[in-house]
């Protein structure tokens, strides 16, 4: 009979232990994949999970694009960063793209490439130095980039049409004035 209570307990004390385990081994994913990236359902909850410091998001969008964004997502780690995609609103193609990164870091995502640059100019915009260029996409079709820091991050805005409607985008994601409607990259 001690023999029986012995063994009971030793049973009892491995299940104890191996429960234990798996609890340890069901945390650790989402230990390590808190702040990895991830997608969200909306730019509120991507802004909410990431706890960014400012998350620049345009007010201005062209006809051409469809709102709301068809992707969002982000991380926090290894470096915080977020990526918006915006589709046509005659297809099902990647129009606009925004990428938000911290510091100096690569894009997390570059659905709207430039393979052939054909233009590549510093652009002030509302005083901010900004890179712009102009050139083809994969498909062949005219596409447009603009880059510049703002607040610690690189923030890159490209999309698939001229770079007029780009910087009307750009200088709605940005405080301070900004040209008059209809005089976008016109000089004074």
């Amino acid at each position: 009979m001690n023999r029986t209570i012995g063994g009971f307990l030793v049973f009892a004390m491995m299940i104890v232990v191996l429960l234990g385990l798996l609890q340890v081994v069901n945390w650790i994913p989402s230990a390590v994949q808190d702040g990895g990236f991830s997608r969200y359902r909306s730019i509120d909850e991507a802004r909410e999970h990431l706890k960014l410091k400012r998350l620049f998001v345009p007010v201005y969008y062209p006809r051409s694009v469809r709102w709301p964004p068809a992707l969002v997502a982000g991380q926090a780690r290894p470096y915080p960063a977020v990526v918006m995609e915006f589709l046509k609103s005659d297809a099902d193609e990647t129009a606009l793209a925004i990428t938000q990164t911290e510091g100096s870091h690569p894009l997390l995502r570059d659905t709207v490439p430039l393979e052939v640059v054909r233009e590549r100019t510093a652009y002030p915009l509302k005083g901010r130095a900004a890179l712009l260029e102009s050139g083809l996409c994969r498909t062949g079709e005219r596409c447009s980039r603009i880059s510049w820091n703002e607040e610690g991050y690189r923030i890159t805005v490209a999309m698939t049409e001229s770079p007029v409607e780009l910087l009307r985008i750009a200088e709605s994601m940005l405080p301070g004035p900004g040209p008059a409607p209809g005089t976008v990259g016109e000089k004074n």
